[in-house]
C-alpha cells in the first residue's frame, strides 16, 4: 500500500518577517477572516514590503496562516497594530499572542512604550486577544472611542475604540515569552 504523500501538519507555526511575495497570500488570509476589513491586495503587498520590520507572518506547512501588520507611529514611542488575522486551521494555538510577543521583541519596536490598535466593540476575538496579551505582559489596557461611526465613517462603519497597552521593560518580556 502506498504511503500517504501528504505530510502531517505541524502544530507550531514558524514566525517570520513578511516580504512582497507574501502580499497575495496575506490578502487571501484576511478575506477569509471575517469580520476583518479587506484592504486591496496592493495594500497588503505594500504592508509586507514597506513595514516588514513591524509586521509578522506565521507559516504552517508552507502556508501563511497568521498575519499582523503594524508600524511605529511617527514621532511617538508607540507600535500601532493595524490588523491581526489568524486562519481557521491555526486557531486555538495562541498564535495571535505569540505574533504580538514576536513583534514587541524586534529591534524595530524596542523603543515602543505602548502598543495601540483600534477595535470595534463587536469584535470579540480581537478584544480577547488584546486582553490576553495585556495580561501576559502585565500591561495596563485602556480603551476609548476613537474613530466614531458618524463623525469619521459617515455611519457606514461601527465606532473603532482605541486600545492602548503599556509595554513592560525588556527583562519582563523575556520572562513572558
Amino acid at each position: 500500500m502506498p504511503k500517504d504523500s501528504t505530510p502531517p501538519r505541524t502544530r507550531m507555526p514558524r514566525l517570520r518577517k513578511p516580504d512582497a511575495t507574501d502580499g497575495a497570500a496575506i490578502w487571501q488570509l484576511v478575506k477569509a477572516c471575517k469580520p476583518l476589513d479587506e484592504n486591496s491586495m496592493y495594500c497588503n503587498l505594500i504592508q509586507a514590503d514597506h513595514f516588514a520590520e513591524t509586521s509578522v507572518v506565521a507559516e504552517m506547512d508552507g502556508e501563511i496562516v497568521g498575519w499582523i501588520s503594524g508600524y511605529m507611529i511617527p514621532a511617538k514611542e508607540e507600535l500601532f497594530i493595524w490588523q491581526v488575522a489568524v486562519g481557521a486551521g491555526a486557531r486555538g494555538l495562541g498564535l495571535g499572542r505569540k505574533m504580538l510577543l514576536e513583534l514587541i521583541e524586534r529591534d524595530a519596536c524596542k523603543g515602543a512604550t505602548r502598543l495601540k490598535t483600534t477595535i470595534t466593540k463587536s469584535n470579540k476575538a480581537s478584544w480577547a486577544l488584546f486582553r490576553s496579551f495585556a495580561r501576559e505582559i502585565d500591561g495596563d489596557l485602556l480603551d476609548e472611542p476613537h474613530f466614531e461611526r458618524d463623525t469619521h465613517f459617515e455611519g457606514r462603519h461601527a465606532t473603532e475604540h482605541l486600545v492602548a497597552i503599556t509595554l513592560p521593560e525588556c527583562k519582563v518580556l523575556a520572562r513572558a515569552a
